[in-house]
């Protein structure tokens, strides 16, 4: 006969959950507080050149351009905003890990945003080696940084995803409690392009994906929740870009989609208080 185990029996066979600072927010509120002292930390991780051994990776001209737009923006927004260039791997995960151990009891979120290239499999490039996406965001887990327990922990990669190009397709216009928070919750992670496929950057005017990114953000930051204003994002670069690229017809009228993962529990709305 199966034995049932109680409420009781089953959680205390688990390992305990890491003892975060209070706070102060109903289990089942619809929004996320917006309202503390801080609005949080925005850390920028932008890459023009490479180092890479064995692989040829080329300069990200208008690179530039993202990280600029991306500081204005987030500025606006009141996050306190830190840009590191072209840094090594192991300077990155010093700085993330750095990050990770402050205490956020006073801010409304953690952004994190990393402009390089990328490849399949969840890799992307530091000045001097490739790397997993998941090195960096597991850092900001419940159980490593407990002051940011129950706030939203958003990640922004502006990188290619693999080789592949979407060639598009021809559409006709007619047709206060005390409860425990699962590790991985309240993350959001925003992709320039989905699994397997490129990205476009512009050489004078930045990425697509950076460039509708802020926009929507500058425009409706403090209107629409996050995930509504990604999806507006989603929108204007699948429906309003197309490479153009005419003496390179591989690349040449080629379609983007970005791609959002969301483990939010809440909305996420800027101005809410």
């Amino acid at each position: 006969m199966k034995k049932m185990f109680s409420r009781k029996e089953t959680s205390s066979s688990l390992r305990p959950s890491a003892v975060a600072p209070a706070y102060t927010i109903d289990r089942y509120s619809s929004y996320y507080p917006m309202n503390h002292k801080n609005r949080g930390k925005a850390i920028i991780f932008t890459h023009a050149v490479f180092a890479v051994p064995h692989i040829k990776l080329p300069n990200r001209a208008g690179g530039e351009v993202d990280c600029t737009t991306m500081k204005d923006t987030l500025e606006r927004l009141g996050f306190d905003v830190d840009i590191y260039e072209d840094k090594r791997l192991e300077d990155i995960l010093q700085i993330t890990e750095k990050v990770s151990s402050m205490d956020h009891s006073n801010s409304d979120c953690i952004l994190v945003a990393v402009l390089t290239h990328g490849d399949e499999g969840e890799i992307i490039y530091a000045h001097d080696c490739p790397y997993q996406i998941s090195s960096v965001w597991t850092q900001f887990t419940g159980d490593r940084c407990p002051s940011l327990v129950g706030k939203p922990k958003i990640f922004i990669i502006q990188a290619c995803r693999g080789n592949d190009l979407d060639c598009g397709v021809k559409v006709e216009k007619d047709g206060v409690a005390r409860y425990s928070i699962p590790t991985h919750a309240d993350f959001l992670f925003a992709f320039a392009t989905i699994p397997g496929f490129m990205s476009f950057r512009n050489t004078k005017n930045g990425s697509w994906f950076i460039r509708e990114l802020c926009n929507e953000l500058n425009e409706n930051g403090q209107k629409y929740d996050i995930l509504t204003l990604l999806t507006f994002v989603v929108q204007k670069v699948a429906y309003g870009y197309e490479s153009i690229a005419p003496n390179t017809p591989e690349f040449h009228l080629k379609k983007q989609t970005p791609c959002i993962v969301s483990m939010l529990t809440r909305l996420l709305l800027f101005n809410y208080v």
